[in-house]
């Protein structure tokens, strides 16, 4: 059965809901691979997957750190965890093994788990820097102007 987002997953930072809803997207490609029996699909989903995890996690990091997170150095040992154990179910699909419906699985658990606990943690956070982030810049933006216009 395809994984739904549900309101629940929201974080409410834009940008992280619409990256967790890829890979929620990527979750059901690999589902309908599964189902259609196709072995080069299922491959390509799951190198897609990861590739798109691997930039999600970096990113998600890098607000983290921005944001003086205190548990950003545990949050992507969980990610480096993850990681690695996608990286070994992928191994094992390469060599041959018919791992996909446990990844699927995995995969699934591991997400909603994720948003609801790790990612919930951070949220307060990133979204005050990302909002003093934008009011420096709006400061700076007016003063920029009322400079420019001064001095012309």
């Amino acid at each position: 059965m395809p994984i739904a987002w549900t309101q629940d997953l929201n974080t409410g930072i834009e940008v992280i809901d619409e990256q967790h809803k890829s890979i929620v997207d990527y979750i059901n490609q690999l589902e309908e691979a599964i189902k259609l029996h196709e072995r080069s699909f299922v491959t390509h989903v799951l190198n897609e997957l990861v590739d798109y995890t691997l930039s999600h996690f970096a990113f998600e990091e890098s607000l983290q750190e921005e944001a003086g997170y205190k548990f950003a150095k545990p949050h992507k040992a969980v990610h480096d965890v993850f990681t690695k154990r996608v990286a070994a179910y992928l191994q094992r699909h390469k060599d041959g093994e018919e791992v996909a419906d446990q990844v699927h699985v995995m995969l699934c658990t591991w997400l909603v788990h994720h948003i609801k606990r790790d990612d919930m943690a951070y949220v307060s956070e990133v979204k005050a820097s990302m909002t003093n982030i934008v009011k420096d810049k709006n400061k700076k933006g007016w003063l920029s102007a009322s400079l420019g216009r001064f001095f012309k």
